[in-house]
């Protein structure tokens, strides 16, 4: 942990969890400065209210908004890709093993072989997803369209913000707007950093580095 204050504002290790693989946080501290302090001030400004907490609708409660506020002016966008995969075939030369011509005799187009993958900001080369009290499958599709997004060319690193194991302490005292506690609506099988490290850990992120960012109590007005 100690390592890692050296490549961001330390007021935010008060606020969030970190998990650094394949050396994300080194990447986007020396390579995208500029994304990264924009990032690090979506970070500094997150307030959350109880009425944040618990407001229905997942990820499109006020809480997505509020990363929306500051990084649209800055330029960042939600990206969707799709692409067509052209395989071309070429015979062998009849004179010489291991040698091919130099013109395909055939190829073929498979369409939509990149299909629908999209990603909530995309700045330069770093890509942003935050994924507040989604299913946790979501996880497997924010995954995907981030190594797809790599494997292309498109990014060099990723960051997905999420909640924290110790939201749970809030989500026990609190109740909804009919009485029941919040801790059945942000349950288990939602977006938390318990579901996002064990698929961090198998590398279903691939070759694409990630930060993992986890949201903290003391992003809770009042805690």
């Amino acid at each position: 942990m100690e390592q890692l204050k050296a490549y961001m504002k330390e007021e935010l290790f008060d606020k969030f969890e970190f998990q650094n693989y394949g050396h994300a946080l080194e990447i986007l501290s020396e390579a995208f400065p500029e994304e990264w302090n924009d990032i690090q001030e979506a970070l500094q400004r997150l307030i959350i209210t109880v009425d944040d907490l618990k407001a229905a609708g997942g990820n499109e409660t006020a809480i997505p908004k509020k990363f929306d506020d500051v990084l649209y002016p800055l330029g960042w966008r939600e990206i969707k890709i799709t692409g067509d995969l052209l395989v071309k075939m070429y015979p062998r030369r009849a004179d010489q093993r291991g040698r091919f011509a130099d013109e395909p005799f055939d190829q073929k187009t498979i369409v939509g072989y990149i299909d629908g993958h999209n990603i909530d900001f995309i700045k330069g080369k770093v890509a942003f997803d935050l994924e507040w009290n989604s299913k946790d499958q979501t996880f497997d599709r924010d995954l995907v369209a981030m190594r797809t997004y790599f494997d292309c060319g498109l990014i060099e690193v990723g960051i997905i913000v999420t909640r924290a194991e110790e939201l749970n302490d809030i989500f026990k005292e609190l109740t909804d707007n009919n009485g029941k506690s919040l801790i059945k609506k942000y349950g288990a099988s939602t977006t938390w950093m318990g579901k996002l490290e064990y698929r961090l850990k198998s590398r279903r992120n691939g070759g694409c580095p990630i930060l993992a960012v986890g949201i903290k109590k003391t992003c809770v007005e009042g805690y």
